[in-house]
């Protein structure tokens, strides 16, 4: 049978795309390798029963503040958000502790305590926040280069501060806080929140994660699905069988099938051939797309040499745990917050950062730990909690079954002397070692070198490829990494403004192509 559109990958933002097309009439069919959907938003009961665990991604303040997102309406198809008392809480090595909470109040208060004068100048950076979020964040999860969310922006912002916010999107996330506060707790909420991406707090370009992830979670919290981040997946699969599309999974696509320069379709690992009539469209890792499954005939030489400069975000280890009862935390603060940052003042950030860009193993790991129980009472038996925490390690590196078991304790450790106790209450642990994630969860590095117009590689910085009706729809696509819908909704977008463009649109995409790669 033939298709409309054929769809290489079944993560979060391969069903994003699909269920836009299949909004348009499109028929739409999914290919997923695995043998379930979701990619890295899935959830299982590894640890021991009854206990749900978020085996990759877990809380989604970027979904929930996602224009993409807010079109599908996922909460008509069964999804429902969950929050924490607090959105996350960030311990220090001395265990002092300052949190961030939906109630700005609260988080003023927090950042008072290490220097007053932060409590005006958080709510001054918020208040900058809402004047801009909308056009905002419409700029960065639209196509690139956003036009009209850019003009807007600049309407919101006015002129001035437009510069303003221009300057502090080049800043370092150490450069950003120092400027803006006096105290270690306001300083550490931002810097914090940059440790989620890769680029390390001292990186040119940090500071925007530092402040996009805080300002959020100040406004919309760090909600997580209830039941699961699996939850999430199924809501996008509802909906997309609910306007007639369709998902195979244990199907690996090996080719992607073209003809005169144009995508006609896939190839799965049977040597079965699925024709696309309008468009292939691949939520798979850019380096995969264009090394296997697309011939290197059909690709420009200067493509192929700018993925040889391809850089991948670091490895992940994840250690999930059952507790028998909540974490005992010496510093209340993390008591009652859904995501706890662990191990770091910021000289200590630093050093991750600089271990990981020298390939070496972080000897003061930085921790990011999640409390899902506390977040979303469904996920373990009443009294008990479901606890994860990850840190990065450098790619490339060999990690044998010991060895991921001696950094798993340290991790534990780490915990354990934040929480003396915390052993003692653990009625099971799973630990995910580099092996156990396929790729890397971000489809590539969060560094300035590789976001916008460089995204994957220098380029257009859309989902448009090389070969005519061929998307990259992953989150090796602009705007990157993190559960937003974005790479989907871009590449969903791009094959629209193909069908309905037809030649004039393949003919000024082809000649933009050949002038960049």
């Amino acid at each position: 049978m033939d298709f409309d559109a054929v769809i290489v990958g079944a993560g979060h933002n391969g069903l994003v795309a699909a269920n836009l097309l299949a909004d348009a009439g499109w028929r739409v069919l999914v290919l997923e390798a695995t043998d379930e959907p979701g990619g890295s938003v899935r959830s299982a009961e590894v640890t021991a029963p009854g206990f749900v665990t978020d085996l990759y991604s877990s809380s989604y303040p970027l979904a929930a503040a996602s224009p993409v997102f807010a079109d599908l309406q996922l909460e008509r198809h069964g999804l429902r958000w969950r929050h924490a008392e607090d959105v996350l809480a960030h311990v220090l090595p001395d265990g002092r502790g300052v949190v961030l909470a939906r109630d700005i109040a609260r988080t003023m208060a927090s950042v008072a305590q290490f220097d007053v004068g932060d409590a005006d100048a958080w709510r001054a950076m918020h208040d900058e926040w809402l004047k801009v979020r909308t056009p905002l964040v419409e700029a960065l999860l639209r196509p690139f280069p956003p036009v009209a969310a850019a003009g807007k922006l600049l309407r919101a912002a006015g002129s001035a501060d437009a510069l303003r916010l221009a300057r502090m999107l080049t800043l370092s996330s150490r450069v950003l806080v120092e400027e803006r506060f006096a105290g270690e707790g306001a300083k550490l909420l931002v810097n914090g929140n940059a440790m989620h991406a890769d680029a390390g707090i001292d990186s040119a370009g940090s500071g925007v994660f530092g402040w996009l992830l805080a300002m959020v979670g100040q406004d919309l919290g760090y909600p997580t699905p209830e039941g699961g981040a699996g939850q999430l997946t199924a809501a996008l699969l509802r909906r997309l069988e609910s306007v007639g599309g369709q998902v195979e999974c244990g199907r690996r696509v090996t080719e992607v099938l073209i003809a005169r320069g144009t995508a006609v379709g896939v190839r799965d690992h049977e040597g079965d051939a699925v024709r696309a009539t309008k468009a292939v469209l691949a939520d798979v890792p850019a380096p995969h797309l264009y090394r296997d499954l697309v011939a290197a005939q059909h690709l420009p030489s200067r493509l192929l040499k700018d993925l040889q400069k391809f850089h991948w975000d670091p490895a992940t280890i994840k250690v999930n745990w059952a507790l028998s009862g909540p974490i005992p935390w010496t510093a209340e603060e993390a008591a009652h917050a859904g995501v706890v940052h662990l191990g770091g003042d910021m000289d200590m950030m630093s050093g991750t950062s600089m271990d990981l860009a020298m390939g070496r193993t972080p000897r003061n790991p930085f921790l990011l730990l999640g409390q899902t129980t506390t977040a979303d009472p469904t996920r373990s038996p009443a009294g008990t909690e479901s606890v994860w925490a990850y840190t990065h390690v450098p790619q490339g590196q060999r990690w044998t079954k010991d060895r991921v078991t001696r950094f798993a304790d340290k991790i534990q450790q780490v915990v354990e002397k934040h929480a003396p106790g915390f052993a003692d209450r653990i009625i099971a642990r799973h630990v995910q070692g580099p092996d156990d994630f396929t790729g890397t969860v971000s489809g590539g590095s969060a560094i300035i070198g590789q976001q916008l117009v460089f995204r994957p590689t220098p380029g257009l910085g859309r989902a448009d490829t090389p070969v005519d009706r061929l998307f990259l729809a992953g989150s090796s696509a602009h705007p990157g990494g993190g559960v937003h819908g974005g790479p989907g909704g871009n590449a969903a977008r791009a094959a629209l403004a193909r069908a309905t463009w037809g030649g004039a649109y393949k003919s000024v995409i082809g000649a933009a192509n050949r002038l960049v790669f």
